[in-house]
């Protein structure tokens, strides 16, 4: 009721504001009358209005429209900026992802290749099963950031697994030369160390075996390096019987000259046999002479590396040649009586760094030093037949 009041009371306004109204116009001596009704007025108004309302609602409209197609197009840029920076961030995890496993790849070969070059073993299960998942992870895809991160959770996984190897790996390669080392010490022979040294930085590649530049890496290389050292000193030491059935008679050290009967120093024990008897290698090592020297007689000296000589003499004949390389009890002469000797017997000394020394400490070797030389022949013959 009182919309309809309401109404009636617009309508009211709306005709009061039109009157009816006559208009003069004059032309020539003519005068006219022209009438404006009032409801012909409220007709052009009515018209006028709705025309301006209808322009008023396009205009309006089309200021909207514009509105919102800037807004879309805004809405748009930014969902592409989104989608953009989603795809860079995949790109990087993607990216990030194939570094780690290539770092990890390669950990993994360096590991496996010292445990079977060096430790003279197969791969543990724990690192190989470390290299398989790598492997798989460097050739998995990545379809989504969760995914990628997943994946680098367990690449930094396996990541630790390889570093909780190479920290034991280090601590048994480090114990191995502590035996080895104690092993020398038994014999008398203090092991050097890197001092005294130099020359140009040539990067190592041993065996084809490049070390990761990470220092728990270069750690494990470095006691490779020291434990590889130990062990072939240590299998360089002329600790196998030069003779069988020998009979010791005359030691080493100062005594009566059997010619002179004056006061000599002895460089080397002699052990006396039957003439012919076969003189063997007391190590591994390279023929460095084999002939004539005054006082000696037939001679053959072994190079065995790390300054380590022994030298064969009075022998009646050879069984190797110069520059031939020879195994630890490989026939290498015959015992006799040539050059300055009284009767057959070989005389067999052991020299270090040219010094001549007793060759009883080598020949009487504890059992660490026995250990130690199984050990590392065993780790030897494994690498070269792994080749």
């Amino acid at each position: 009721m009182q919309v309809l009041q309401r109404l009636t009371a617009l309508s009211t306004r709306w005709n009061a504001l039109f009157r009816d109204h006559e208009i003069f116009v004059r032309t020539g001596g003519d005068v006219r009358f022209i009438r404006l009704s009032a409801q012909v007025q409220r007709r052009v108004a009515t018209v006028v209005s709705l025309a301006l309302g209808a322009w008023l609602i396009f205009t309006i409209g089309m200021l909207a429209y514009q509105a919102a197609t800037a807004w879309q197009r805004q809405d748009v840029a930014a969902r592409a900026a989104i989608v953009e920076r989603a795809e860079a961030r995949v790109a990087r995890e993607s990216g990030r992802i194939e570094h780690i496993a290539e770092r990890l790849d390669a950990r993994q070969k360096y590991l496996e290749g010292v445990v079977t070059q060096h430790l003279g073993v197969e791969v543990e299960a724990d690192a190989k099963a470390a290299g398989d998942a790598a492997a798989a992870a460097a050739r998995a895809t990545s379809p989504t950031l969760p995914a990628d991160a997943d994946k680098i959770s367990v690449l930094r996984a396996i990541g630790q697994r390889q570093e909780q190897l190479a920290v034991a790996m280090t601590a048994a390669i480090t114990e191995r030369s502590a035996r080895a080392e104690s092993a020398l010490r038994a014999v008398g022979i203090r092991p050097g160390s890197t001092a005294n040294q130099g020359g140009p930085f040539i990067p190592a590649n041993r065996d084809g075996l490049l070390p990761p530049r990470e220092p728990l890496f270069q750690r494990l290389d470095a006691a490779i390096d020291r434990m590889e050292f130990l062990e072939n000193l240590v299998l360089s030491l002329p600790s196998t019987i030069p003779a069988a059935g020998m009979n010791l008679s005359s030691g080493f050290g100062y005594r009566r000259d059997p010619f002179t009967g004056a006061g000599a120093m002895h460089a080397g024990l002699d052990f006396k046999g039957p003439h012919g008897s076969p003189i063997y290698s007391a190590a591994a090592g390279t023929i460095s002479f084999a002939g004539r020297k005054a006082g000696y007689g037939n001679v053959v000296e072994v190079d065995h590396g790390h300054g380590i000589i022994t030298r064969y003499a009075h022998l009646s004949g050879f069984a190797a040649r110069a520059g031939q390389r020879v195994a630890p009890g490989q026939l290498i002469a015959r015992m006799g009586s040539t050059g300055r000797s009284t009767g057959t017997h070989l005389h067999f000394e052991v020299r270090v760094n040219g010094t001549a020394v007793n060759p009883r400490r080598f020949l009487e070797s504890n059992s660490d030093v026995l250990e130690v030389q199984a050990d590392a022949g065993e780790r030897v013959r494994t690498r070269a037949g792994a080749r």
